[in-house]
């Protein structure tokens, strides 16, 4: 998926910022040619089909998909997806009308040939002085103290009997802070088409230091050693949901939540949206296929027990009042479109999925982070570079975590909100390990700080561009959803 909607620069997850100098950078939001998904005559596209979750109604599917010369890449009969090319222009019009076809989608709009590559900088490591039983750079994590990071790990480290699956681009396994975590038996890429690959290089991360980063937040151990994670005895599981041009196509995605499903994992983070479309609208036959394809892979994994963390994005949009798309499809050429409620950011908003909106070290809501009432359910530490404390340890306001090669950058966005949540969730799971995914959302938002809205007009740094309206009351809002996150009281359900 794109950088969306602060940055331009392509990258593998929703509201990243990276962490380098200057100002922060809108997409231009000009209007331009309204989109269009017709597939190029000739190009690979790649297919969800859905259909009935049985064995013999997706080998019918398969064998329709072949009659009219398409190729089958995987099945997921678990939950009745199959995943199809063809560089038939027709074939999804053809297969529609194949007995026992629910829908179909063109995955992308983008035909499948080698991907773009890009690396994000990141700002040089940071330095500092460890006070006894700290880690070396704990000090400049004013987001761990913001939440009561500290205070929780008088109680609880986390279980070893918990897996977090990343879901994102990769963790570098050989870093110092998340070695011992990582669980290489539980790790996979599903950039290959949406088929599993267990290969560990394959879940390596490559062009893309944000898995890393997210999962530093996560889990980075307390073994004296650069930072410190929200939950740093749980185990870390890799699946590389992000391909090396930062697109997370639909098929990748299906991938990543069975596979969650199947593996027992407890929680999965998920920083981004799915590409192409920025929202997926029903009135669209390939976004409604999209859309039914990963709503029941999310509902499949929750069967499973497991607990899915989205960001909200960073477009400062409401998402509860939607109207305008300018950044579909982005793996292609973006156009404008009006959209409604009923066109859905993907995974964050289908149903039971926890959405995570960003504050920033004053505790207000980030002046990017989108927002929505009845759409987010909590808020948590995302950065605010623009805006942030003076006298902040770090003097940076945004997140420092871990990055591949044994070092350690400043990133920002409801990105890296989520996995705060993720944390938490993680120390949740651990203390209550009969919970299921809604009875650990409730214990989460039980555990909330209500954040009321703010009393007047919310414009940070008078720009207008900035403005939002918070809706609701303290303990339910569209900035912040039940509150803002607090690690400490997580973990005293029993005292």
């Amino acid at each position: 998926m794109r950088v969306p909607r602060i940055s331009r620069t392509r990258y593998a997850a929703v509201g990243l910022v990276l962490a380098t100098a200057g100002a922060l950078a809108l997409p231009a939001g000009t209007a331009v040619a309204a989109p269009t998904a017709d597939p190029t005559p000739g190009q690979l596209l790649s297919y969800v089909v859905n259909t009935k979750a049985n064995h013999g109604q997706v080998q019918k599917v398969e064998q329709a998909v072949k009659g009219l010369g398409g190729t089958v890449v995987y099945s997921y009969e678990q939950i009745g997806v199959v995943i199809a090319r063809s560089t038939d222009t027709k074939f999804a019009e053809k297969l529609r009308l194949a007995k026992g076809v629910d829908s179909v989608g063109a995955s992308r709009t983008k035909g499948i040939t080698a991907s773009d590559q890009g690396k994000a900088d990141v700002a040089a490591e940071p330095t500092g002085t460890a006070a006894p039983g700290q880690e070396p750079y704990e000090a400049n994590q004013w987001d761990m103290r913001q939440i009561g990071v500290d205070k929780a790990h008088k109680i609880s480290l986390g279980s070893r009997n918990v897996t977090v699956g990343v879901l994102d681009s990769g963790i570098d396994a050989t870093h110092e802070d998340l070695a011992a975590n990582v669980d290489a038996s539980q790790s996979v890429s599903c950039i290959d088409g949406g088929k599993p690959n267990t290969d560990w290089k394959a879940w390596q991360p490559t062009t893309s230091d944000h898995g890393t980063h997210v999962a530093g937040t996560i889990a980075a151990a307390k073994n004296g050693k650069g930072v410190v994670g929200i939950a740093p005895n749980v185990k870390l599981a890799a699946v590389k949901v992000v391909d090396d041009g930062g697109f997370i196509y639909p098929e990748y995605a299906v991938c990543g939540f069975v596979w969650a499903g199947e593996h027992g994992f407890k929680v999965t983070n998920n920083s981004y949206y799915v590409d192409p479309w920025m929202f997926n609208c029903p009135n669209d036959k390939d976004q409604a296929a999209i859309t039914a394809a990963v709503r029941k892979a999310v509902a499949f994994s929750a069967r499973k027990g497991v607990s899915n963390v989205a960001a909200a994005g960073n477009e400062n949009i409401d998402l509860a009042h939607k109207t305008t798309d300018v950044a579909s499809p982005d793996d292609t050429t973006p156009g404008t479109r009006p959209v409604t409620n009923d066109c859905l950011s993907l995974p964050t908003e289908l149903p039971g999925v926890i959405a995570v909106s960003a504050v920033g070290d004053k505790g207000e809501k980030s002046y990017y982070s989108s927002y929505g009432k009845g759409v987010v359910t909590v808020a948590a530490p995302g950065g605010d570079r623009r805006f942030q404390i003076p006298d902040t340890p770090d003097k940076d306001g945004r997140i420092l975590s871990t990055i591949p090669g044994n070092k350690y950058g400043y990133m920002q966005g409801t990105s890296m909100a989520t996995p705060h949540v993720t944390g938490v969730v993680a120390l949740l799971a651990s203390t209550f390990p009969w919970a299921s995914p809604d009875e650990l959302t409730e214990l989460l938002t039980n555990q909330a700080e209500s954040h009321a809205c703010p009393t007047g007009e919310f414009n940070p740094g008078g720009a207008g561009q900035w403005k939002a309206t918070c809706e609701g009351g303290a303990d339910d809002n569209g900035f912040y959803g039940a509150g803002i996150i607090n690690a400490e009281k997580a973990v005293q359900w029993w005292r």
